[in-house]
């Protein structure tokens, strides 16, 4: 009896774990053909979601942070998700909540994401629970920490202070997945300049900042590589928008 026990063990985890793989398969593709806003549907084939969020290893109940969230076009797709024992903050800094706010004001709508939670505050003094998420999202933003608008004395945040709040912030095994415009090796003195022009940012240079906070690298996916892209061309050139060579990273808060 107990050499069965111990031999079934490993199917019932294993049916365990396909079994909760396949809830969040559901809940994604669910989240991605509901009532969302009609410009969300154009970007879908450029931003390929449903691949995005299974990397991320989003679930129904999970508390999840979008950074730089802009106008909320992933924040209605993890709201769906997490459902109604989940919560999505929605994080803009102020720049970007000025940017943001018409869309995501009327994407809050009538409660229309009653899950969802509007978050404003500068970079380096954003205030989270300690060891309340279980994911954060950075989608095409993560290189803006580094990027000094041209009215500003600095950059828009120090990274290392940014990584360390949400390391807090997030419960041990916690992940966060960047998904950001590719730049060619940068020095460290290049990247805000490289930021401001291309709005890109070297791999090598996200995959040091994490290391550095105490995360830990734990894969990759290359669904947004573009081989043909032209690293030194601003990602908002007519030639290359939305077609731009894009890196996927997924870390862990050990």
């Amino acid at each position: 009896m107990q050499l069965i026990s111990r031999c079934l063990l490993p199917l019932a985890l294993s049916l365990f774990v396909w079994g909760h793989a396949a809830v969040a398969d559901d809940s994604i593709a669910a989240a991605i053909a509901s009532a969302r806003m009609p410009a969300d549907r154009v970007e879908d084939s450029w931003r390929k979601p449903h691949e995005v969020l299974q990397f991320l290893e989003i679930a129904p109940g999970q508390h999840v942070l979008d950074f730089y969230a802009g106008p909320g076009y992933y924040s209605e797709l993890l709201a769906h998700i997490v459902g109604p024992t989940g919560q999505v903050l929605i994080y803009n800094n102020e720049l970007y909540n000025q940017a943001a706010h018409n869309g995501l004001t009327s994407r809050l709508a009538r409660k229309r994401l009653p899950n969802a939670i509007r978050v404003n505050a500068p970079s380096n003094y954003l205030k989270l629970a300690p060891a309340s998420l279980d994911r954060v999202l950075i989608v095409l933003t993560y290189h803006d920490i580094y990027w000094q608008p041209g009215d500003s004395p600095e950059p828009m945040g120090d990274p290392d202070k940014v990584l360390r709040i949400l390391r807090d912030a997030l419960k041990p095994g916690g992940l966060v997945v960047v998904v950001d415009h590719v730049a060619n090796p940068t020095a460290r003195e290049n990247i805000t300049p490289v930021a401001n022009r291309l709005h890109r940012i070297d791999p090598q240079v996200v995959r040091a900042d994490f290391a550095r906070a105490g995360f830990a690298f734990v894969d990759e996916s290359n669904v947004l590589r573009q081989a043909d892209d032209d690293h030194t061309k601003s990602v908002f050139d007519a030639s290359i928008r939305h077609s731009t060579d894009q890196f996927i990273y997924k870390f862990l808060r050990p």
